[in-house]
């Protein structure tokens, strides 16, 4: 059985999952259902905002995720563009692409250009070359993402997200359980195990 992997693109720390988590996945021998919802939705019904004034922070979580990515051996330009500004649509075309199973090839093209390039998600030149990098046509795929088939798509993932207590970005679900942040991976597939899934 796969752990499901939820995750919005604009999320910073979810760069490190979405770049690593093919290779984790061969290793392990378990694999991942890609998941994307908007964690902005979410936040704002929380009064969430986690970075915003919060200069020391930020700083902070740019040096925390150098350190970690390479650790992970994961080149990036740092700090990338933050907040990307079309977060909603940058997901709304990850729903249609979960729906249609190029989920994972766009999402990591996005965060590639995203943090190794300097290319914000959402807007262009990242989107369209993200969507061809999938194997699709960026002007459908945008026609349909812009339109209601997206943004439905998306607001239904964001409350199947909701609905799980999904609250914050790279989570991932095993058996119910909720493991939030890309330091919980290994957490997730050790409860995999335990579980016998």
């Amino acid at each position: 059985m796969a752990i499901d992997f939820w995750f919005s693109i604009g999320s910073t720390y979810s760069f490190l999952t979405v770049m690593r988590l093919r290779d984790v996945s061969s290793r392990v021998g378990i694999p991942f259902v890609w998941h994307p919802f908007n964690v902005r939705a979410i936040m704002r019904e929380m009064g969430n905002s986690p970075f915003a004034g919060k200069p020391a922070k930020l700083d902070y979580m740019w040096r925390d995720i150098k350190r970690r990515s390479e650790g992970y051996g994961i080149k990036a330009r740092l700090p990338a563009p933050y907040p990307i500004h079309k977060l909603e649509l940058a997901n709304a075309v990850a729903a249609i692409a979960a729906r249609e199973g190029w989920c994972e090839a766009y999402t990591v093209a996005s965060y590639k250009y995203w943090f190794q390039d300097g290319e914000e998600p959402g807007t262009e030149p990242n989107l369209s070359a993200s969507i061809k990098e999938a194997g699709q046509l960026p002007q459908e795929i945008i026609l349909r993402a812009v339109g209601s088939e997206g943004i439905d798509a998306l607001a239904e993932a964001t409350d199947a997200a909701k609905g799980l207590g999904i609250f914050g970005s790279p989570n991932f679900v095993v058996g119910g359980d909720l493991f939030w942040g890309d330091d919980r991976l290994e957490d997730a597939i050790l409860s995999h195990r335990r579980q016998g899934l």
